[in-house]
């Protein structure tokens, strides 16, 4: 199939021959036009990992360029990436386009130069691996992942925060909402709507270790939804409840601004101030 630039080659040189009058010209030139912006994409040169220098990836990427190739192994990323329009991509090069997408907020126009494709290229081929991504891993954050969130590193949180002048000796992260703004939508723009924030957004809810690591998400849910009814909603409380023990069987906790306070909290497995919390927890 031809695509638009071809054909409108192809009516200029109708036109040029005479075979087509003025106003058929410029008629089917305009429906020939495509509504986004026509980037030389083909100026460039093709994306070659080999010829990347250490520095470059690293300032691109964010990953060092000897760890991208175990980083696609790590996710499990199959050698040819083929997105649903037939189009096909190395792993490598999709990885980097992910990476790239990540990095630093950026459009996919900006990244036409690394990359030599076209823009709905580039962002099919993003979807596609962070797809791919989301469906073989997303389980080790939507759920108790084991792998981190152990009796032992439970402690080994708790022990850090702890030492760091925190009252409490059993808070092994901390949890909160995340507001993710959002354009307006048509309809129900009610249910989205924050008011605290004023902005109209779709909300996360994220469980922070003192790792840098994300311990457990859940969302997206409308934007109006009270962190606490959130809360709620996700089964974290009851998650909490059967996993969160030290290898002493000591229940630990997770910290919560007020938002999670008793009054709006049907447990004290969240909030700093339980009703066993002494004196100078609260007072801290």
């Amino acid at each position: 199939m031809s695509s638009f630039s071809d054909m409108r080659k192809l009516l200029l040189f109708l036109y040029d021959s005479e075979s087509i009058g003025d106003e058929e010209f410029l008629t089917l030139y305009e429906s020939y036009s495509s509504k986004n912006p026509d980037f030389p994409y083909s100026a460039y040169p093709k994306f070659d990992f080999d010829h990347i220098d250490e520095s470059e990836c690293l300032a691109e990427f964010r990953v060092r360029k000897q760890d991208i190739t175990l980083l696609a192994d790590v996710l499990q990323l199959p050698v040819t990436i083929r997105c649903h329009q037939r189009t096909t991509c190395d792993r490598t090069e999709a990885l980097c386009m992910l990476l790239k997408r990540f990095s630093y907020p950026c459009r996919y126009s900006d990244m036409i130069h690394r990359f030599a494709r076209p823009v709905p290229e580039i962002s099919m081929i993003t979807n596609t691996v962070m797809d791919h991504i989301f469906l073989s891993h997303g389980h080790r954050i939507s759920q108790w992942n084991f792998d981190i969130l152990s009796p032992a590193m439970l402690q080994e949180y708790a022990d850090v925060i702890h030492a760091k002048g925190a009252p409490l000796n059993n808070c092994f992260g901390f949890i909160d909402g995340t507001v993710r703004p959002i354009s307006r939508p048509g309809q129900h723009q009610r249910i989205v709507y924050n008011g605290h924030k004023r902005v109209h957004s779709l909300k996360f809810q994220t469980v922070a270790l003192p790792n840098g690591l994300i311990g457990n998400m859940y969302g997206p849910v409308e934007g109006k939804k009270h962190d606490a009814s959130m809360l709620i909603d996700s089964n974290l409380l009851q998650e909490l409840e059967r996993n969160a023990f030290s290898p002493t069987g000591q229940p630990m906790s997770i910290y919560g601004d007020p938002a999670y306070s008793p009054a709006n909290t049907p447990t004290g497995t969240i909030s700093p101030w339980g009703p066993n919390t002494d004196d100078g927890t609260i007072q801290f």
